[in-house]
């Protein structure tokens, strides 16, 4: 996610280059054609080239509206992970005690199953973002050469280094491996929880209300887990998908097409009227302007790379927003916010701030 106020204007143009060569390739060719070579019949009329751009306009824009709506339900189920996850350290805090037990334990020992519990919920954020950061077949982000030059010189954590290392130190060994012998390995260790909410239940150190209360987090989290997990694997139907990009690039081909003949007509409109105008008068700026009248149909080219880089543009936002989890600078900054998360319910558990690790730094203006 970026953090800036706006995004830079040249980090899209260069983002976006490649497709720009392409689409002064495509104004080129049919003016030379036109004008270079004679061939006078290569145009369309602009009322129909009108229409089918009105046509993708909407299309691009039903897009567009279809992906922010995933990225900002994403974001807000994460945000259902931050409050959820502050609530269920609260009730680590409020309902693990001695009030219930039977055989009475310290203080600190207390103090050391909240931690564990703590430390544990971490190791599930830490699974869950590692599943919502692995690729999948739809995603452009691996296979798009752009998105891969833009990315070389980010370091996503998840991609970076494996489950297995970052569950060191917040799992023990015997869980570790539990966890990553499990298909789901955020659930495996939503249903560690579970089990050692009921070891405590049996002795005592929580009361039976208590417990019912702590569990319906565990309901909570699932819940969340798997909203989360409907984003990631089902994606933005792909028919929609494929038939957006190939109306898009229809378009673009039609566009110069229709372009240079209304260029040629207001060509021939400013012709005509120096030539009224030096029958009365004559400068060397008439055979100057006569020229470029004659020659108008050229500056059709910048206008079609213009019109085709917005509307291509705003097809490729949408594409890679449309996919929040994948790992793009558009993406809802998991790791950053999994570890404010963890930052705030160490702190909560008053954990020693020596062990407690520091925010997640910004890569080029950039969340992960």
């Amino acid at each position: 996610m970026f953090i800036k106020r706006k995004y830079p204007l040249k980090d899209l143009i260069k983002w976006t280059r490649r497709d720009i060569y392409k689409f002064i390739l495509i104004g080129v060719i049919p003016v030379f054609l036109y004008r270079g070579l004679g061939f006078y019949w290569l145009h369309l009329p602009w009322l129909p080239i009108g229409v089918v751009g009105t046509a993708v306009a909407f299309i691009v824009s039903f897009k567009n509206n279809a992906s922010y709506d995933r990225l900002w339900e994403a974001r807000k189920i994460y945000g259902g992970i931050v409050n959820a996850s502050r609530s269920f350290t609260l009730m680590l805090n409020d309902f693990i005690s001695n009030r219930r037990a039977e055989s009475p334990v310290s203080e600190k020992e207390l103090s050391d199953i909240r931690k564990e519990m703590v430390m544990r919920h971490v190791a599930w954020m830490t699974s869950l973002r590692h599943a919502l950061r692995q690729h999948k077949p739809w995603e452009p982000s691996k296979t798009d050469k752009s998105d891969q030059e833009y990315m070389s010189k980010i370091e996503v954590r998840e991609w970076k280094y494996s489950l297995e290392e970052e569950l060191t130190g917040y799992v023990s060994e015997e869980e570790k491996k539990e966890i990553l012998s499990k298909k789901n390995k955020q659930g495996a260790c939503l249903n560690l929880q579970s089990r050692h909410l009921n070891r405590l239940l049996n002795a005592g150190l929580i009361e039976d209300f208590r417990h019912m209360e702590m569990q319906n987090m565990m309901t909570e989290f699932f819940t969340l887990q798997g909203k989360v997990e409907r984003i990631k694997n089902f994606p933005y139907p792909r028919q929609f998908a494929t038939l957006n990009y190939l109306f898009v690039w229809i378009f673009i081909l039609l566009l110069p097409l229709g372009m240079m003949h209304e260029f040629e007509k207001i060509g021939e409109a400013v012709v005509i009227a120096i030539r009224e105008h030096m029958k009365v008068h004559s400068s060397p700026i008439h055979g100057v302007v006569e020229f470029l009248g004659l020659n108008f149909v050229w500056v059709s080219i910048p206008f079609t790379v213009i019109i085709s880089w917005i509307f291509h543009t705003m097809e490729r936002i949408g594409e890679t927003t449309e996919n929040p989890f994948e790992g793009n600078p558009n993406d809802v900054p998991i790791t950053t916010m999994s570890r404010g998360i963890e930052i705030d319910i160490r702190q909560m558990i008053d954990d020693d701030p020596d062990l407690i690790p520091g925010p997640i730094e910004p890569q080029a203006s950039i969340q992960f």
